[in-house]
C-alpha cells in the first residue's frame, strides 16, 4: 500500500503569505482555496454566510457589536493560519506571489463595498424608522385635534416631544427636516379659534402654546413661533373681556382683562382696557334718560362690580380705573332713582316703593332723597288705589285747605296722602277708646264723647283730589284707603276709628 503524495515544500515566500492572508481576510475563503485547504475555505464561507444571515435585511440598529468582533477575530485567525501554511507551499495559480498579492488587494473591494452598501441600507432603515416616528406624532396630533383641550394636551406634548427628539438627535434626517413645517401647521391649527375671531375659545389654546415648556420644544427650534402666541393672546383676552362687560357682572371680564393687564401690561391691548371700561360706563349712563332706565342701571351696577375687580400695576391706569368706579357709582345713584320713578310711572307700585326705600337708605345725602320719600308714600297708597298712582308726587306742601284728624282708636294711626301734595302724618293712640263692632256704629259714634280728649293733628293741603291711606298698628286691622275732593279755603274735621273687622277713616 503506497502513501499519499506529499506536496512539495519550497523556500519561504512572504509575498505569498501576505497574499494568502489578505485573500482569506476578505471573508471569501480564497486563500484556503488557492492552498486547496477546503475545510478552511468552508469554515470561512460558513462564517460569512452566518454574518449575512444576521445582518440582512439591514435594520436601524445594525449588526450587534459582539457578532462583528467575533467575525473579525475569526477572520484574523483564519488569515494568520493560511499565511503560515502558504509560506513554504507554492500556489498552483497564479504563478507569481506578487500577482496573487495584487489580486488580494483588488478582492478586498468586495467586503469594503459590501460594508458600504450595508451601512447605506442601515441608514435608510434609520430614515424610515424616523419617518415612521414623525408619522406617529402627526397621527397623534390629528387625533387630538378632535378632542377636548384637556384630553388633547397630553397628546400634543408627547407629539412635540417626538419632534424635539428628532431635532436633538437626528437633525440632518429627512424626518427632522420636516419638523419646522409640522410645527408651523401645529401652531396654526391650535390657534384656529383666534383666526376665526372666536376670541374667548382662543384663550386656552393660545395660553397652551405660549406656556410650552422648553423641555418639550426648545425656543431656539421654534424660532418666531416662540413669540407668535403673544399678540393673538393679548387680543383675545381684550376682546373676550370687553365683550363680557355689562349688566350681569360676568366674572369673565375681570378675569380676562386682569390677565391681560398683568401678562402684557405694556401692550396696545392693555392700553385700551380702561378706555373701554369708561366708554361702557358712559354708554350705560346715557341710557338712564331713555325709555328703560332700569336696564341701564342694572348695566351700570354690573359694570361697577367688574371695574372694581380690575387691577393694574401701572399707576396711571390704576388711577383711571378708580375714577371710572367712582363715576359708575355716581351714575348708579342717579340711575336707582330714575329706575324707581320709571317703575312708579309704569304702575309697578310695589317695586317702586321697595326701590325708593332702598334709595333713601343707600343714599341718605342725595338731593332726590325728599322726593324719593314722597314717591314711596304715593306708591303705598297706589297699591290700594290705582288712581292714586296717576298722580306724580312733587315737593309741594301746605295749601288753603285745613284738615284736622282725630283718632278714636286704641292704636296709633298713620295717615298717608298724595295728590296736589304728598306726605304722612301720625296720631297717637287714644287710651280710653275702643274699636267699634261695625262701620255703621263707628260712623254714628266716633269722636262724639265730649269727655274724651281725642288725640288729633292738623295740616293743610292744596285744593283738589287727595288720596288717603289709613294704617294702624292694631292686630288684624287692615289698611283703608279713600279719596276726597277738597275746595280752596275750606276746613275739614274728620275722625279716624277702627272696627273689629277693618280700619276706617271717618268723615
Amino acid at each position: 500500500m503506497s502513501a499519499a503524495p506529499v506536496a512539495p515544500v519550497g523556500p519561504e515566500d512572504r509575498w505569498r503569505g501576505a497574499a494568502v492572508a489578505l485573500l482569506t481576510f476578505s471573508g471569501l475563503g480564497l486563500g484556503h482555496v488557492l492552498l486547496r485547504r477546503w475545510w478552511g475555505a468552508l469554515a470561512c464561507w460558513l462564517a460569512t454566510g452566518l454574518l449575512l444571515l444576521i445582518a440582512l435585511p439591514a435594520t436601524p440598529s445594525g449588526v450587534p457589536v459582539a457578532v462583528i468582533v467575533i467575525y473579525l477575530l475569526f477572520l484574523l485567525f483564519a488569515a494568520a493560519r493560511a499565511a503560515v501554511l502558504s509560506l513554504r507551499r507554492p500556489l498552483t495559480w497564479p504563478a507569481s506571489p506578487q500577482l496573487a498579492f495584487g489580486l488580494a488587494i483588488v478582492l478586498l473591494a468586495v467586503p469594503i463595498c459590501g460594508t458600504i452598501l450595508f451601512d447605506n441600507a442601515r441608514q435608510e432603515a434609520v430614515q424610515r424608522m424616523l419617518l415612521s416616528q414623525l408619522a406617529q406624532a402627526d397621527a397623534a396630533i390629528a387625533t387630538a385635534e378632535t378632542q377636548s383641550a384637556d384630553t388633547a394636551e397630553p397628546a400634543y406634548l408627547t407629539a412635540l416631544g417626538t419632534y424635539q427628539d428628532l431635532l436633538d438627535h437626528h437633525r440632518t434626517s429627512r424626518a427632522a427636516k420636516q419638523v419646522p413645517a409640522r410645527l408651523t401647521a401645529f401652531y396654526q391649527h391650535v390657534s384656529a379659534p383666534y383666526s376665526n375671531h372666536d376670541y374667548c375659545n382662543a384663550i386656552e389654546p393660545l395660553t397652551f402654546l405660549r406656556s410650552l415648556p422648553d423641555a418639550t420644544i426648545s425656543t431656539s427650534d421654534l424660532g418666531s413661533l416662540a413669540t407668535f402666541p403673544n399678540d393673538p393672546l393679548a387680543t383675545s383676552l381684550y376682546q373676550c373681556g370687553v365683550n363680557a362687560l355689562g349688566a350681569n357682572a360676568d366674572p369673565t371680564a375681570a378675569r380676562d382683562l386682569n390677565l391681560l393687564l398683568s401678562t402684557f401690561p405694556t401692550s396696545a391691548q392693555a392700553g385700551k382696557v380702561e378706555p373701554a371700561v369708561a366708554a361702557a360706563i358712559s354708554a350705560a349712563a346715557g341710557n338712564l334718560t331713555g325709555s328703560d332706565p332700569c336696564s341701564a342701571t342694572a348695566t351700570l351696577t354690573g359694570l361697577g362690580t367688574q371695574a372694581k375687580a380690575l387691577t393694574s400695576s401701572t399707576a396711571t391706569v390704576s388711577a383711571a380705573l378708580t375714577k371710572d368706579v367712582a363715576t359708575d357709582g355716581s351714575d348708579i345713584e342717579s340711575g336707582s332713582y330714575d329706575c324707581a320713578v320709571s317703575d312708579y310711572k309704569n304702575g309697578k307700585f310695589p317695586d317702586a316703593q321697595t326701590a325708593m326705600d332702598a334709595f333713601v337708605s343707600t343714599y341718605p345725602n342725595d338731593p332726590n332723597k325728599a322726593l324719593a320719600q314722597k314717591f314711596s308714600i304715593a306708591a303705598q297708597i297706589a297699591q290700594q288705589d290705582a288712581d292714586a298712582g296717576k298722580v306724580v308726587p312733587t315737593l309741594t306742601s301746605g295749601g288753603s285747605v285745613s284738615i284736622t284728624i282725630s283718632n278714636d282708636s286704641p292704636d296709633p294711626m298713620q295717615i298717608l296722602y298724595t295728590g296736589p301734595a304728598t306726605g304722612t302724618i301720625s296720631i297717637d293712640a287714644c287710651a280710653s277708646c275702643k274699636t267699634y263692632g261695625t262701620d255703621l256704629e263707628g260712623q254714628q259714634n266716633a269722636c262724639n264723647d265730649s269727655s274724651v280728649n281725642y288725640p288729633k293733628t292738623s295740616f293743610t293741603l292744596p285744593p283738589g283730589t287727595t288720596y288717603f291711606l289709613q294704617k294702624s298698628t292694631g292686630t288684624n286691622v287692615r289698611s283703608y284707603s279713600h279719596s276726597e275732593q277738597y275746595d280752596a279755603g275750606s276746613v275739614y274735621d274728620v275722625c279716624a276709628f277702627e272696627t273689629s273687622i277693618f280700619g276706617n277713616l271717618g268723615l
